[in-house]
């Protein structure tokens, strides 16, 4: 199992005893937008970063979020597009890493958008992507968010994600060096690797069995 970096204690010492942020002459003010933060709402559905899964849109996400995202679509070696908008630096507290939010848009706006790209790029896992114009980007923020990802800049192990999230609901491992946290009441799935970065994906909790369907055989 991977170790803590020393850095990341520092983080979760400060955070448990300095709940609050401000100097001593200014109100002060709760940390909100933590990954663990997920908030259950009514309807069954949550909230996490600001967002709601299913109903926020990407303009609501630059609403909170801030401005400072690249949007693009996204194609996969198997020619199949998603709409991403991507926070190459996001923080909450002291805590920070990289945030991207998929949109759920239809195929035949995606794919004209896609048509229509201000630049493509061939990456390095051979997926293609696709900067959407300026022109295109109002219609590319109405779409919903149905999926975040968050990449935390420090490594995470099985013990803190047992302190922040509580016991996962089943654990799955996909492979020799990734090993699956998943909290289908939270919508939430905590990929833990051994040899990368750790990846936290969050979906709406009706959408959680499809979408963790694949991890298993």
């Amino acid at each position: 199992m991977k170790r803590f970096l020393p850095a990341f204690f520092l983080i979760m010492i400060v955070l448990a005893i300095y709940p609050f942020v401000g100097n001593d002459d200014a109100p002060k003010k709760p940390i909100t937008g933590l990954p663990w933060q997920i908030e259950k709402l009514p309807d069954g559905s949550t909230r996490v970063f600001g967002i709601e899964l299913g109903k926020s849109t990407l303009a609501d996400a630059v609403n909170s979020l801030g401005e400072d995202a690249e949007i693009a679509i996204m194609q996969d070696r198997d020619g199949n597009d998603s709409l991403e908008m991507y926070f190459g630096s996001y923080r909450a507290g002291l805590l920070s890493g990289k945030l991207v939010l998929l949109g759920e848009i239809d195929h035949d706006t995606l794919t004209a958008m896609r048509e229509r790209a201000a630049s493509r790029e061939i990456m390095e896992s051979t997926a293609r992507k696709f900067v959407v114009n300026d022109s295109d980007r109002p219609l590319a923020y109405r779409a919903r968010v149905k999926h975040i990802a968050f990449i935390p800049t420090v490594n995470l192990d099985e013990d803190i994600i047992s302190k922040r999230f509580g016991d996962a609901a089943e654990t799955v491992q996909t492979d020799a060096d990734v090993r699956h946290f998943l909290y289908p009441a939270l919508g939430l799935d905590i990929a833990l690797s051994e040899k990368g970065r750790e990846v936290l994906q969050y979906v709406a909790p009706a959408d959680f069995a499809g979408f963790t369907a694949p991890l298993r055989p």
